[in-house]
């Protein structure tokens, strides 16, 4: 059997991407419908007019679909995501397609997205509901919870801001 990310082809999102974008974003959501999603205001942001200063982001490929994303964008005071931190601190969304999950390709874009994001960023956060697993992933690659961020979720639960560090030159494993 051979290994998908032996298959796995990275590159950078364009402007041109955005429409596949908000079915990531659906997947990340965990939304039914791209329909759900477009008719949620508090998610809209996170791809409406995908390619403004500051928009960052990498495409998985398996081999010529696209199977995840991994992108981040910043907010001002008055447009702010779940994972807020401060205008100058970017927020990551991530999905990978379900038959791909846990198959490595959610921690090669990460990587990849953080490498990039760290010449550009000191920090980077992002929103997670308490019982996903890919937290652990998050706090494999260095991402910490924000003291006094555990809140209601928009789904019943909670979910918790985290953080992570960007010093240049760093390596994540």
């Amino acid at each position: 059997m051979t290994n998908t990310t032996d298959c796995l082809t990275l590159r950078r999102l364009s402007i041109a991407d955005e429409p596949m974008l908000w079915t990531m974003l659906m997947h990340a959501a965990h939304e039914s419908s791209l329909a759900a999603v477009h008719q949620q205001p508090l998610l809209r942001p996170y791809v409406e007019g995908w390619g403004r200063a500051g928009d960052l982001g990498w495409l998985a490929q398996h081999p010529a679909k696209t199977v995840g994303a991994a992108w981040c964008r910043c907010w001002t005071g008055s447009d702010q995501g779940y994972g807020y931190v401060d205008s100058t601190i970017p927020e990551l969304a991530i999905a990978v397609l379900p038959p791909y999950c846990g198959q490595g390709i959610g921690s090669h874009l990460l990587a990849a997205l953080l490498a990039d994001a760290r010449h550009r960023y000191t920090a980077i956060s992002l929103s997670v509901r308490g019982d996903n697993p890919a937290r652990q992933l998050y706090e494999r690659f260095g991402f910490t919870a924000v003291k006094g961020s555990e809140v209601p979720n928009r789904v019943g639960g909670t979910s918790l801001t985290m953080r992570c560090p960007l010093a240049s030159g760093q390596t994540i494993s």
